[in-house]
């Protein structure tokens, strides 16, 4: 006889007190019931049930049986789900914690075709700057840049982005052109708002070492865009990703501000609380994000 069937048959009979209400919940025969429970005895060389003309119950083995056969019930149990909810269609609310920057430019512009092509999914985007906890606030996964702090996260990288000092001809013909990173200190610097460090940029320098530059500037905004924008209008030199300046490099408004640095490039990630498996809707997005950036960055946005 089969094994767990047998198991099956002991742990329902300890749950519902009898063989008759066991076999009513098991959906077979009292007699067949009786059957599985005598073999796996017999198979165990052990009585597991005392058996009266007015109750059974477990006997000092048969509970502890009972307490392990219960969790391998269990664990089939959530082994049949898994296969059932990872084959089903992905459906469900989706919510999303995404920055500004990438939300508006790179992701926005494409959730209308994820939707169609999953129409029983709903997505929750949410845009902001600060870094949230999954679990804690109800998100189902993040699109992360750079550095992935919380290595209890599972994370998939879906590609690369640079991050340049950008500016315009018209501020570089006005103001020169910094030469070295100490030439930083006389020039206008646009910065982000949202930066835990304040109005502090981190450049690699050509020797490798990691330089720190502070200088104010004519704009601090929490928006990457609208640093572009000033960027673009000649009022600074920004330090963007490349996802944010590549259409404004190809067509000349803005240049790089000291091409002879060190390029940083930064992972762009999907990442999603850890699980024993990936919810359907969960794992129909990233594979949705992957296709549609396998040919994107660092540079080719």
């Amino acid at each position: 006889m089969d094994r767990l069937t047998e198991m099956e048959a002991f742990a329902t009979v300890v749950d519902q007190g009898g063989f008759t209400d066991a076999a009513r919940k098991m959906g077979i025969s009292k007699s067949a019931v009786s059957k599985h429970v005598s073999a796996l005895e017999a198979r165990l060389g052990a009585r597991l049930l005392n058996r009266t003309t007015r109750r059974v119950s477990p006997t000092e083995i048969g509970l502890a049986y009972y307490d392990r056969a219960r969790r391998v019930l269990n664990d089939a149990g959530e082994a049949d789900t898994l296969v059932t909810s990872m084959q089903a269609a992905p459906s469900g609310l989706l919510r999303i914690s995404v920055a500004t920057d990438f939300g508006v430019n790179l992701l926005s512009p494409i959730l209308g075709e994820f939707l169609l092509e999953y129409p029983e999914i709903t997505v929750n985007m949410v845009l902001n700057n600060r870094y949230v906890e999954l679990v804690a606030e109800g998100f189902d996964m993040a699109i992360r840049i750079g550095d992935l702090e919380d290595s209890s996260l599972r994370a998939r990288k879906l590609t690369e982005t640079t991050r340049r000092m950008i500016g315009s001809p018209g501020y570089f013909a006005r103001f020169g052109r910094p030469a070295k990173i100490d030439d930083l200190n006389d020039h206008k610097l646009l910065h982000y708002s949202n930066q835990a460090n304040g109005n502090v940029w981190k450049i690699m320098a050509p020797s490798g070492e990691r330089r720190q530059v502070r200088t104010a500037g004519w704009l601090t905004v929490n928006d990457g865009q609208s640093l572009l924008n000033a960027a673009i209008s000649g009022l600074g030199i920004a330090y963007l990703p490349s996802f944010l300046f590549a259409e404004a490099m190809r067509a000349g408004q803005v240049e790089e501000a000291i091409p002879g640095l060190p390029v940083e490039t930064l992972g762009i990630y999907a990442v999603y609380p850890p699980g024993r498996f990936t919810q359907p809707k969960v794992r129909a997005f990233i594979d949705f994000l992957a296709r549609r950036y396998m040919e994107k960055g660092p540079d080719s946005w």
